[in-house]
């Protein structure tokens, strides 16, 4: 059985292979008995360890050896404040950072929009990487979504385990991708709200988005 720290390694290699991240751009976390492990800071994923993921408590405390990445807060504050949540994934993925870029929102345009817990895609204001203030935006982006746009910045994916954020990061990516596409032509056709709340009624019980979301009512 894999370590947290492997795992944590394996997925940040994925997020490499599949185009999500490049060089050191983006982070990824999980959460420990005693806190949570954390990619470091400025290392490219092919020159990482296991050893290098760093562990830090709540306080945002660690032990000597690789400096967290720089965007530990948003990291600590989502596991605090989402008990269900089990691993955060940030990506400065194309179409997202585009999007991002762009300050937009992603509307129901696709029924798909639900695996990110809501009947949209959220972008949290600007604020500096690092900040206490891009955290504080990211938590109100995130309430009752797994997924939130960061401005001028990226994106973040949520899941139960390192798996399922890497799912929904790779599908939020995906959607990103279809409404640039669909902005190229026109304005996409939305999905009304009584169509989104079919659609969370189907996925009670549809594979990997079953678990339990708040967004029907948010």
């Amino acid at each position: 059985m894999l370590s947290q720290r492997e795992n944590l390694l394996n997925t940040s290699r994925k997020l490499v292979e599949m185009g999500l991240n490049r060089g050191t751009s983006g982070n990824a976390s999980v959460r420990s008995d005693t806190g949570f492990f954390i990619t470091p800071s400025g290392v490219e994923v092919d020159a990482m360890t296991p050893h290098d993921m760093v562990l830090m408590d709540m306080a945002g405390k660690y032990k000597a050896g690789c400096k967290p990445s720089s965007e530990w807060r948003f990291h600590r504050d989502i596991l605090q404040a989402r008990p269900e949540v089990g691993a955060v994934i940030h990506v400065h993925s194309t179409f997202a950072t585009s999007l991002a870029c762009l300050r937009r929102d992603i509307p129901p345009f696709h029924y798909m929009i639900a695996v990110a817990g809501g009947s949209d895609i959220r972008c949290a204001p600007y604020a500096l990487f690092g900040s206490q203030a891009l955290s504080d935006a990211t938590l109100q982006a995130l309430q009752g979504r797994r997924a939130c746009l960061l401005a001028n910045h990226g994106m973040i994916a949520l899941g139960a385990t390192l798996k399922q954020a890497l799912d929904v990061a790779h599908e939020v990516e995906t959607l990103c991708e279809q409404y640039w596409r669909a902005l190229q032509v026109g304005e996409p056709v939305l999905l009304t709200e009584a169509e989104m709340a079919e659609v969370f009624e189907q996925f009670k019980g549809y594979g990997a988005w079953a678990e339990p979301s708040q967004a029907a009512s948010a």
